[in-house]
């Protein structure tokens, strides 16, 4: 007997308590070839009945549902329940301090996107693939507002170091900051080498992958957090 083929596409559940805004994701999903909408969902509570059945890849949740449990609330829940699963947060606002209340250990996996940037279907697919990863991806917009302290860590860093931290916490990997920056792969390389040595990154931790690692830093020194 023939088995059906193994999908590869990621599959996505999205909560969204305004639907319109929830019908525009959906559209927005089904263009991506990668990507599977396997439920949608107008509050948290009706998500996490169904979350163990559907076991979605990713769950992309705003953050203001509007009903008792917020998004974040949901998403610590969908861990509990699904280890492994990516969250993608949504919001109206440019400040991801929800990473302030999480653990560290847990934020693998964990991205944060403007709902203005959502219509955009590259950059919802590239913070959908990270969090699939267990990456921790923010809004372009968000990472573009850096903020060096004087002794930081970044403040270690040279311009072109923090353009590459920067596109790294976009979910951009080797080969596409190279042709962002029109480097070569191997000089990007050196690069992030050399950005891990001068923030005393630890790589031989498996815990957590260092690129984890250097986007936590990099939202530390920016938010402070």
């Amino acid at each position: 007997m023939a088995h059906p083929p193994v999908s590869n596409k990621i599959k996505v559940m999205v909560v969204e308590d305004e639907e319109l805004y929830s019908d525009l994701l959906r559209i927005g999903l089904s263009q991506l070839d990668q990507l599977e909408v396997i439920g949608v969902f107008q509050n948290g509570e009706s998500a996490l009945d169904a979350a163990p059945q559907l076991k979605p890849d990713v769950a992309i949740l705003d953050i203001e549902l509007g009903t008792q449990l917020n998004g974040i609330q949901v998403g610590i829940q969908l861990r509990r329940q699904l280890p492994d699963i990516g969250i993608v947060l949504l919001s109206n606002h440019g400040d991801p301090q929800f990473l302030s209340g999480l653990p560290k250990e847990v934020l693998g996996g964990w991205s944060y996107l403007l709902k203005k940037s959502a219509s955009n279907v590259v950059s919802l697919a590239r913070v959908i693939e990270g969090a699939a990863d267990g990456y921790v991806v923010m809004d372009a917009e968000i990472s573009k507002n850096i903020n060096i302290r004087e002794g930081g860590l970044l403040a270690k860093l040279t311009p072109r170091q923090r353009e590459i931290l920067a596109l790294i916490a976009q979910g951009l990997n080797n080969e596409s900051i190279a042709g962002e920056l029109h480097l070569s792969e191997k000089s990007v390389e050196n690069q992030i080498n050399a950005i891990y040595q001068q923030t005393n990154l630890k790589r031989d931790d498996s815990s957590m992958q260092p690129r984890v690692k250097a986007v936590l830093m990099y939202l530390e020194e920016m938010f402070r957090l």
